[in-house]
């Protein structure tokens, strides 16, 4: 049975995914606020079949921590694909930070650019990297929309402990803007390996702000320990 439901998902998901994605062809030639639109839907569109085909219901808990009328930018955990399209149902069009290498897809790729994702080149020293959060700063202050990034760097399992990159500090003093640290336990239905999905419930816990302010290191800190101790709690 877990089987069948995790296949049936996953035929539902991909296809989903390509259908929108021929739809949406117009909006590449259209503001990007009509292509983000369609990012919305399929952050609705996962929600609805990980309820449907996995027996899952989602709770969004802690969401009148996210500013109303301040810029801001967020740190959520990463476990699964799930978080990549569900918290865009949440966030008002959020700017992804993400691999060179996923601008590079077909099709995927221009979606990516039209909705100005931030692009960074792991493990190496070039001239983008160089000035990357003075792009990201510049992009941030010049779009009413909030950053989001995942500073563990890569899905992690539910109980991985893995230290944040250092690059969020970097970020939260470039931007100087609070940062809302986001909590989930997304990895115990979707885990990042193999095609089985679980039956349960997902938890995205969005966390106190943290003022801009402190130190880089101090930052992160304080970031990781909200962040996995909440995981804790709602795992």
């Amino acid at each position: 049975m877990l089987l069948l439901r995790s296949l049936l998902f996953n035929l539902f998901l991909y296809t989903g995914i390509a259908t929108v994605f021929l739809i949406a062809l117009p909006t590449l030639f259209l503001p990007a606020k009509i292509t983000l639109l369609f990012g919305k839907f399929l952050g609705y569109y996962v929600i609805f079949i990980v309820r449907i085909f996995l027996n899952t219901k989602v709770e969004f808990k802690g969401t009148e921590n996210i500013p109303k009328n301040e810029k801001y930018f967020v740190a959520s955990a990463h476990q699964s694909m799930f978080e990549t399209f569900a918290l865009q149902s949440i966030l008002d069009y959020p700017v992804f930070i993400l691999k060179k290498e996923l601008l590079k897809i077909p099709l995927f790729g221009l979606y990516l650019k039209k909705i100005k994702s931030i692009e960074i080149i792991r493990n190496t020293t070039t001239k983008d990297n160089l000035n990357f959060f003075d792009r990201v700063a510049n992009i941030i202050k010049n779009e009413n929309r909030p950053l989001l990034i995942f500073p563990q760097g890569t899905r992690v399992m539910v109980d991985d402990k893995v230290p944040f990159k250092k690059g969020v500090g970097r970020i939260y003093e470039a931007l100087n803007i609070s940062c809302v640290p986001v909590a989930l336990n997304s990895g115990k239905v979707w885990p990042k390996n193999g095609i089985i999905k679980y039956p349960g419930k997902i938890t995205v816990s969005f966390l106190e702000p943290i003022k801009p302010g402190l130190n880089r290191n101090d930052f992160i800190k304080n970031l990781e320990m909200k962040i996995y101790n909440e995981i804790k709690n709602i795992s």
